[in-house]
């Protein structure tokens, strides 16, 4: 259920979003292209059909275009989530975006869902995108917010997780795949991920 995904171009990338002194839009365009990267493995065995449109190659060959077999909805979780939404809707333009809008108590850190807004699409495939599973609570409460919505067809992509967070998705979800490009070492007392790369939303967006 939890896939490490290795490859050269990650580790690279990653490397340069872990340096504390990677400006914004590096750690931004970083964070895009490991996004791109990572949807090969997350939609690599959904599946094609031939549809009924046909097109005509430049030799005058007639084909059926092919289509996947589910439509795809991204739910990046606000806000560092939307860092990961365009590398991955490079690879496929056709995919709807919701929003999940979930804090995290700092005393607590108990998650909060405040905003909830998904397309409306029969049967689709749902993609949580977030760059961080740390403790696993807004994960956790993401995932139940769409399934209690009806959608039950869920994965997850996340750049860094901790052992705790996958571990407590997987044990409250089993059937949602966690896509990672790393699994680091542990939280520490604050719930941050250790080596990590940082508060990801504030390094997206140049807020630290």
């Amino acid at each position: 259920m939890v896939f490490e995904i290795k490859h050269p171009l990650i580790a690279v990338k990653l490397s340069i979003m872990r340096d504390e002194k990677t400006k914004s839009k590096e750690f931004r365009e970083s964070l895009d292209e490991i996004a791109s990267l990572m949807s090969y493995e997350i939609f690599k065995d959904i599946g094609t059909y031939p549809s009924d449109d046909t097109f005509m190659t430049p030799t005058g060959i007639e084909l059926q275009k092919i289509k996947l077999n589910y439509k795809i909805i991204l739910v990046p979780i606000l806000r560092a989530g939307i860092g990961m939404v365009d590398g991955i809707r490079n690879m496929i333009p056709t995919a709807r975006i919701g929003h999940i809008g979930i804090y995290r108590d700092e005393k607590t850190l108990e998650p909060h869902e405040y905003y909830f807004k998904l397309p409306k699409v029969e049967n689709p495939l749902v993609v949580l995108v977030d760059p961080m599973l740390a403790t696993g609570g807004s994960a956790v409460a993401a995932i139940s917010a769409i399934k209690a919505r009806g959608y039950n067809n869920i994965r997850m992509a996340t750049l860094v997780a901790s052992p705790i967070g996958i571990e407590r998705v997987s044990k409250a979800h089993p059937d949602v795949n966690i896509y990672v490009a790393a699994i680091d070492e542990k939280l520490n007392e604050h719930g941050y991920i250790l080596p990590g790369l940082g508060d990801a939303g504030d390094r997206i967006f140049g807020t630290r």
